[in-house]
């Protein structure tokens, strides 16, 4: 199972000062010996963390999956073909917002989304959807062209004890749905040491990006280590899946 590894809050604390340190590049390269099978950027449209500098760095220098999170806009749509990342994942984004707040609403912006989903995939470029778990998203994102899901597990990670595994179910209905029509089945948001493992066993998996709580552990304890630790632990409850 792939495990992305999302270096954006390592560019958030180098913008805290507006300075050169922590270095996004130099993270990515430790997550990679960790086991990262992937390095997740997102570039927004306000550069709050990731800027094109560090974009055109990782692209030269990361060895595996590179992913490229995304509005589906026309410039940043502009920058994902210059750059040609191995994968690009079209998200919501609100420039208030702290983090993305939910999957990408489908059905209202199903004609912008298909316009960029065409002219990435026509340069070579696979392309995910950041969706919630619903089992309608994921159809009209398999009309919409996406070659792959990624499945919200915010609601999931955040929820209340009565409500966790109800949110659970939820998303594996949708990786359920997806793996039957044929997409490619990721999840990710709000995943960490405690809440992954249930989420890492649903069979049909191909992945999960993870950000915040790896990089917050590897304050602590450093990158390589937070990254293997996680690994462990998808590596651990996806066995476990495939022998249920």
């Amino acid at each position: 199972m792939v495990l992305g590894v999302n270096v954006d809050h390592v560019a958030t604390l180098r913008q805290a000062r507006l300075g050169k340190e922590p270095e996004p590049v130099m993270a990515a390269t430790l997550a990679v010996l960790g086991g990262a099978d992937g390095i997740t950027v997102h570039l927004r449209e306000d550069r709050r963390h990731i800027n094109d500098r560090d974009l055109e760095l990782l692209r030269k220098v990361v060895p595996v999956e590179f992913n490229l999170e995304m509005a589906a806009t026309k410039e940043i749509v502009k920058i994902a073909i210059k750059t040609l990342p191995d994968l690009v994942t079209l998200v919501p984004e609100k420039r208030q917002e702290l983090t993305t707040e939910g999957g990408l609403d489908v059905r209202r912006g199903k004609k912008d989304i298909k316009n960029a989903v065409k002219l990435l995939r026509d340069n070579g470029i696979p392309v995910s959807l950041f969706i919630d778990p619903s089992e309608e998203d994921v159809e009209m994102s398999a009309d919409i062209g996406a070659d792959m899901v990624e499945i919200h597990t915010g609601r999931y990670a955040d929820g209340q004890r009565g409500k966790k595994d109800e949110e659970l179910m939820r998303v594996i209905k949708a990786i359920r749905k997806a793996t039957d029509i044929g997409l490619g089945a990721n999840a990710g948001h709000g995943l960490n040491y405690y809440n992954v493992s249930k989420v890492a066993g649903i069979d049909g998996l191909r992945g999960l990006y993870i950000g915040h709580s790896i990089i917050s552990r590897a304050v602590l304890v450093g990158i390589e280590r937070a990254v293997k630790e996680m690994k462990e632990l998808i590596n651990n409850a996806a066995d476990v899946g495939k022998q249920c």
